[in-house]
């Protein structure tokens, strides 16, 4: 089946050919690119969306703790609960920390397609 999709690619670039703004054209792709923005996003650094936002860099400066990882499964959970809960439903969200890596991996299921992904992330700390 042949889905009918656009959207602007993540992070956003030029299409040199085209000299337009580089599109998205596969879905999956566009909901990765949407949870990396969310959870890469600082509460408080957009403007018009204060709330907006994950903020797992500014975990940086936490200690490498189980502590630090169920506050960040936390804000993860939450913050895709909030934000993109109209595109996907989570199903888990498994953090690991070693050394100066935090990784992430979450479960979900994308309702448009009733299927189930997973997205792994890794952040330096």
């Amino acid at each position: 089946m042949r889905e009918d999709f656009h959207s602007i690619r993540y992070p956003a670039s030029v299409d040199r050919g085209l000299g337009a703004l580089s599109e998205e054209q596969d879905y999956v792709a566009h909901v990765e690119q949407l949870i990396k923005q969310l959870l890469f996003t600082a509460p408080g650094e957009r403007v018009n969306r204060p709330d907006f936002g994950c903020g797992l860099r500014r975990l940086v400066f936490a200690p490498n703790n189980p502590a630090a990882g169920t506050l960040a499964k936390i804000s993860v959970t939450h913050a895709l609960n909030t934000w993109l809960s109209d595109v996907l439903s989570v199903e888990d969200v498994a953090i690991e920390s070693a050394d100066a890596t935090l990784s992430v991996k979450i479960r979900y299921i994308l309702k448009a397609r009733q299927e189930r992904r997973y997205l792994n992330l890794e952040v330096a700390l």
